[in-house]
């Protein structure tokens, strides 16, 4: 069982748009709420971006810190969305900013996922000519 569990995980981070389309259809067919149901996908689904954008960094760039490259990047993001939002109304929703700064991630990773794909499938091509 715990095999499985592990070996999903794996899958899903190396392919994060499976679990965007399988959470997306379950919750969906259970709630029936088309918007609601694409926002839980994305939620989920930045998990697995993350991990997977991380480890194709690392392996484009001869890296070991594309993970921690991203943490810093959603603090600067949480920092900057906190200080927009005391600014603005004087007190800062954490519910809000950490809400916005995922949904951001989400965006972002997924351009930076496809983006490093397209550029690890060229140097793997280029590399074996």
């Amino acid at each position: 069982m715990l095999d499985l569990l592990r070996n999903s995980v794996i899958v899903f981070s190396i392919l994060p748009f499976f679990p965007f389309i399988l959470v997306f259809f379950i919750y969906r067919k259970w709630k029936n709420n088309e918007r609601n149901a694409l926002l839980v996908a994305m939620d989920v689904t930045t998990v697995f971006l993350i991990v997977s954008v991380s480890a194709l960094f690392n392996n484009i760039f001869d890296s070991k810190s594309g993970f921690y490259l991203i943490l810093l990047f959603l603090l600067i993001a949480v920092g900057m969305i906190g200080g927009a939002q005391n600014r603005m109304k004087g007190k800062v929703d954490i519910t809000r900013m950490l809400r916005a700064v995922w949904r951001m991630a989400f965006a972002i990773m997924t351009c930076s996922y496809i983006l490093f794909t397209i550029i690890g499938l060229f140097r793997y091509i280029f590399k074996t000519m």
